[in-house]
């Protein structure tokens, strides 16, 4: 639940009047609510204050009925008091086990065996001797056993899945905690019902067994050299200050000493209304919805405001370096430290990164990145409350050193200073972003989140709809200045080096005793909420033959697909064309090639620059018997955009030394994935699937082929590859220029024949467990059984059966591993169909836990396997909250064709929803008993496990089955 550290962008800007004047204004509503209301703002947004000081941040979209929701708390791990790291995080955890009412089945006893708990962590915390700390421990663990008899495990889960909710999780940063989900417009009520009996008081049902839970999760991070690297620059920058002082998680030694009693004092202190907002965005009514979010959060009472954590640092004088090793591939990451959100300097930093890395035409973007001087470069902007961190990061090629790459990162950053970028570079990336505002403005979730961002850092709705505007005023003069400010030495740097981790903490399994779930049971609370009566959303399924206009255009009578688009002026055109990496291994490599060479008029960086001055983007994909070619930007663009893209493919220039360079970072790119457990991973879960039979995953280019391939055969793929027939799409509003473009420019094909497609076998699993060694915390495993080839008439039960069996926080893998054995963070089972009418459906599980737990976890994820766990209710929910989910899934804009085109790969020509949903309708619990029966139950399966070999139990493994140990070649085939 770790927030990754993003940049959310900037969604605002003018749609279509430059240069508008914004003003804070301030409105009542009918209802005799005040709202603040930004003039000029295109979305339109209201922000309102209730009387005990609660934010409401409101703006609509009707495209679906639907409403993404966020709950930011204005306090984060900042505030976690320095001898109880990680509080604010594992809080969130805490916020979803219910209150007084909500969870529980008899709260006068379970209170009792609460407080008994809390008073025994006390002791815990403050034992010394180890030895009365474990049988302190053992007596927590045998009242939470005792406790869990009275409670309702995972009911708000359930609740909010009841509605049909549908994204529910949350996340702890430095300054923010925030909770999310996204509902169905018409049971905005019953969420809201939910969120004030939720916020409105803390109890720490199930504690234990939570807590170690996000110990797992700790666990994960210390598998994650990216956290490790991470936090070390942090630690660099912020010597002084909770940014870089403690981490978000917590160390392991506070995890393994909580108190309760600090949790509950910092949830009064921050958990009051007006430290919180409340976030709708989608499918509402401006009156109706803030009358409802006043009726139930509008008597929470108001608390005093809590003291704001101010991080101060002084000035970095010098370059602060620090080394980190893990087995993973090296890499070098840098930070500037600069001001917070509120300032300046956070506009400077996003221009200055999107004049280094834009993905087009930034100085790493073509200096490095095209020129391939090293592996991989790129930057990002990390803004928060009080500082902002301008991050870049390098990865070498093969035999180049990590101070070398560092010195490449740095030469860009003096570009910057010395004012080495073109003029024109400023306004293209202004027109960058005002092209990504018109479509985030479509994008509940980005929407919200600029929303509840602004709330946390402290900022006006308005400050945050004038952002681009606001940065259109910086010149090259104000960039140059601000960069010879501010870009000095005086950045840190984390050097990232192959090597043994020394720093990993390994801990004794705790023996938790598994608490009750009583997946039977229901509060009251959770009763009374069923009986509040909503008005039922109609599905809606698609006419594919009236929302796709399908014609036929050129010589050769190609199809045209299209959907006008209403909303704005943006446009995609998207060839299709019969070939991918079946057919040919080599075209992959010729499209990637192309992003590194030119024409015969434009040398490789000024045909990218052509590209991002008209504010075009492009993508060539391949995919296993399809490639896609896809050219986007405003209406206006797109003609141009076609004549560029055509040029550049049809007119690629071979470079030798372009080529050599691409090989040798193919295979450094190949060398580190074997070092990677990510990498890793992948292959394995290839394996369990192909054996030890040919798979795509293996049957690649070899280094002799590849050093052996002349790139003018490359470019003779590229040039020729229009040749093949080709199916179009274009969504947007100027159809009749369009097609006059495509026509006129592009070559739609000349019945070239696709070469023969080569099939890859899927041999039935039998068993095996392929083991691959790691050196990490934890140990994952994985599960893979063949089904049988794609049956439409599955998808219905499949679906409910993932919902109610493995797939969220309310199924019963989750409760079973998770919440009643903390055995896991992460487990999860589902039964997957296949997205081609040819291919077999797979039952999957993964299980992510503590090296000496996993025995306990094996035995645990089998039981369910063979057994599954049957709950009337829960089955009630899983079903009802598929409908909802049919019931207000609107297929829009371009969405249609591509779920259209999904469809035809499975043989399916109409909106399968239309029969999945009657299908579910008539659902019975004995249906899922039968699809278990006979699609899981005794099913063999085939099974990756990663780890450290010496922190397994060997003899415990050997009881999996048939055990074999795999190395590297096996698994990479090089």
């Amino acid at each position: 639940m770790k927030k990754r550290h993003l940049l959310l962008g900037f969604i605002f800007s003018m749609s279509g009047v430059l240069h508008a004047q914004y003003k804070t204004l301030t409105k009542t509503d009918a209802q005799g609510f005040t709202y603040e209301y930004v003039e000029n703002d295109p979305a339109k947004a209201r922000i309102y204050t209730l009387n005990n000081g609660l934010k409401v941040y409101l703006a609509q979209n009707h495209d679906e009925p639907r409403i993404q929701t966020y709950i930011p708390v204005r306090t984060g791990s900042n505030n976690d008091p320095e001898d109880n790291t990680g509080l604010a995080h594992y809080l969130e955890h805490m916020l979803f086990k219910g209150t007084s009412k909500l969870g529980t089945i008899n709260w006068e006893v379970e209170q009792d065996l609460i407080k008994q708990i809390s008073d025994l962590y006390e002791q815990h915390k403050n034992e010394t001797n180890p030895e009365k700390k474990k049988a302190l421990y053992k007596r927590i663990d045998e009242i939470s056993k005792e406790a869990s008899q009275y409670a309702v495990a995972n009911e708000y889960d359930k609740s909010v899945a009841s509605i049909g909710a549908t994204g529910t999780n949350a996340h702890t940063w430095f300054d923010e905690t925030v909770y999310k989900n996204v509902i169905p417009s018409n049971e905005l009520e019953k969420f809201l019902i939910i969120e004030k009996e939720r916020f409105s008081q803390l109890v720490l049902r199930l504690f234990h067994t939570e807590l170690e839970a996000v110990y797992e999760e700790f666990n994960r991070g210390q598998d994650n050299d990216f956290w490790a690297s991470h936090e070390k620059m942090m630690t660099l920058l912020f010597p002084t200050t909770h940014y870089g002082t403690q981490t978000t998680i917590g160390t392991s030694e506070h995890l393994k000493n909580p108190s309760m009693v600090a949790i509950h004092n910092y949830f009064d202190q921050y958990y009051v209304p007006n430290n919180i907002a409340i976030v709708l965005v989608g499918d509402i009514q401006f009156d109706e919805t803030i009358q409802l979010v006043n009726t139930y959060f509008g008597s929470m009472k108001k608390g005093a405001q809590p003291k704001e954590y101010v991080a101060v640092e002084q000035p970095i004088t010098g370059i602060k370096s620090a080394e980190v090793f893990s087995p993973q591939a090296e890499r070098v990451e840098m930070g500037f430290r600069l001001g917070g959100a509120k300032t300046q300097d956070a506009l400077y930093v996003a221009m200055i990164d999107m004049l280094l890395s834009n993905g087009q035409a930034g100085l790493i973007d073509l200096d490095i990145n095209q020129k391939q001087k090293t592996l991989y470069a790129g930057s990002s902007p990390m803004i928060m409350k009080d500082y902002s961190v301008h991050q870049l990061t390098g990865m070498p090629n093969e035999g180049q050193t990590l101070e070398e790459v560092r010195d490449i990162l740095l030469e860009q950053i003096e570009k910057i200073k010395a004012g080495e970028f073109d003029e024109w570079l400023l306004q293209a990336v202004i027109n960058e972003l005002r092209k990504n505002s018109m479509a985030a403005l479509e994008d509940n979730d980005a929407m919200a989140s600029e929303m509840y961002q602004a709330f946390i850092h402290g900022r006006t709705w308005e400050e945050a709809v004038s952002e681009i505007d606001r940065m259109e005023h910086i010149t090259k003069a104000d960039i140059i200045r601000f960069a010879n400010e501010n870009y000095k030495d005086n950045y840190a740097i984390v050097y990232k080096r192959q090597g043994e981790n020394k720093d990993l903490v390994r801990v004794e399994n705790p023996g938790i005793t598994p608490i009750d779930l009583n997946r039977d049971s229901e509060s009251e609370f959770y009763k009374a909420l069923n009986q509040v009566a909503v008005k039922d959303i109609q599905p809606e399924f698609i006419d594919f033959n009236k929302a796709l206009k399908k014609e036929k255009i050129g010589k050769i009578n190609t199809t045209l697909y299209s959907i006008e688009n209403v909303t704005n002026d943006l446009a995609t055109v998207t060839y299709i064309t019969p070939v991918g990496s079946d057919h040919d291994k080599k075209l992959n490599l010729a499209l990637e090639y192309l992003d590194y060479i030119g024409t015969n008029t434009y040398s490789p960086a000024d045909i990218r620059k052509e590209f991002y001055k008209l504010g075009v983007d492009y993508s060539l994909n391949t995919g296993i018997d399809k490639s896609y070619i896809t050219i986007s930007g405003l209406k206006e663009n797109i003609p141009a955009g076609i004549k560029l893209l055509e040029h550049l493919v049809t007119d690629a220039k071979a470079d030798q030394a372009a080529y050599d360079n691409l090989v040798d970072q193919i295979l450094k790119s190949r060398f580190d994935a074997k070092s990677s457990k990510g990498g890793i991973q992948r292959a394995l879960n290839s394996y369990i699937v192909s054996g030890n039979q040919l798979s795509r995953f293996k049957d690649i280019l070899s280094e002799e082929e590849l050093k052996a391939i002349k790139p003018t055969e490359l470019v003779g793929l590229l040039h020729n590859f229009f040749d093949y027939n080709q199916e179009v799409f274009y969504y947007g509003n100027d159809l009749a220029t369009v097609k006059k473009a495509i026509t006129s420019t592009h070559n739609l094909g000349k019945g070239k024949t696709p070469p023969v497609k080569k099939v890859y076998a899927e041999p039935a699993t039998d068993g095996t467990v392929y083991f691959a060694p790691y050196d990490m915390v934890q140990a994952e495993i994985s599960y893979r059984g063949r089904e049988s080839k794609f049956n439409k008439d599955l998808l219905a039960t499949s679906s409910v059966f993932n919902s109610y069996f493995g797939g969220g926080m309310a199924s019963v893998v989750f409760q079973e591993i998770r919440e009643s054995k903390s055995l896991a963070y992460s487990a999860y089972a589902a039964y997957a169909n296949a997205g081609k009418l040819d291919r077999y459906n797979y039952v999957m599980a993964y299980v992510g836990t503590q090296a000496n737990k996993l025995p306990q976890a094996v035995d645990a994820m089998m039981d369910l396997m063979n057994d599954m766990p049957q709950a009337q209710n829960q089955f009630e929910n899983a079903k009802n909250s598929a409908l909802k989910n049919i019931a207000t899934q609107r297929y829009t804009k371009a969405q249609i064709f591509y779920y259209w085109l999904g469809l035809q790969e499975r043989g399916i020509d109409y909106d399968i929803n239309k029969d999945i949903y009657k299908q579910t309708q008539d659902m019975q619990m004995t249906d899922l008993v039968n699809f278990f029966n006979q699609h899981v139950k005794g099913k063999t399966f085939n099974v990756g496990l990663i780890g450290k070999k010496e922190n397994l139990d060997w003899e415990a493994v050997k009881k999996f089955g048939t055990i074999k140990e795999l190395t590297l070649e096996d698994l990479f085939g090089y």
